[in-house]
């Protein structure tokens, strides 16, 4: 498989079957993490490996089949939550799956556990921490202000999301040391070949 896609190549990958039904699963193993295998200290903080299918959506296929995945498997989780579907709260899944989708180029060579844990931080960083603190102190306002609610998730889900963060990366690392997807032909290493030793004139 061609790790490296132009942007019109990230939409027609999407027309395959083999890529649909890899998404398709994908999307059914988040939200089978996020909703079945899930240490819930309170209503705000869950501590699950939801995004784990999400990011290697993204670094598989490419940002559009990466946020697609994140998307579906948001709103399906939602509807089976019964705690209904709010679109601010789409946003971070989606970026899961566009944010290590655009960064892939860093695993072409080699996916070493540092290397996937820096594709892993942006959507950690801007999405789960950032952005979702805002958009639940925007939504909720637990605490009486914008900004102490605002502090109190930020707080709240940074640790969360320190011991997510070196969950996913850990085992996405083990996925990708095991070789599964190589074997199943969805990924490929481009390892630099050393130039050939000349003899001496």
């Amino acid at each position: 498989m061609n790790n490296r896609m132009t942007v019109s190549e990230w939409a027609t990958t999407l027309k395959k079957p083999k890529t649909l039904a890899v998404c398709a699963m994908l999307a059914a193993l988040s939200v089978i993490f996020a909703r079945l295998i899930i240490p819930m200290p309170n209503a705000f903080t869950r501590f699950s490996i939801e995004a784990i299918p999400i990011f290697i959506a993204g670094v598989l296929f490419g940002p559009l089949a990466g946020g697609i995945v994140g998307f579906v498997a948001d709103l399906v989780g939602c509807l089976f939550s019964g705690y209904g579907y709010n679109p601010l709260f789409c946003v971070p899944p989606i970026l899961y799956g566009v944010l290590p989708g655009l960064l892939r180029f860093l695993l072409f060579k080699k996916t070493d556990l540092w290397r996937i844990a820096l594709a892993y931080l942006p959507p950690v960083v801007i999405g789960s921490i950032l952005y979702q603190s805002w958009s639940l102190a925007f939504v909720y306002n637990t605490k009486g202000s914008f900004s102490a609610s605002f502090s109190y998730f930020l707080t709240t889900r940074s640790v969360q999301f320190a011991v997510t963060f070196v969950i996913d990366a850990v085992l996405t690392w083990l996925l990708f040391r095991s070789r599964l997807f190589e074997r199943a032909g969805l990924w490929k290493e481009h390892k630099e070949e050393k130039p050939d030793e000349q003899d001496p004139a």
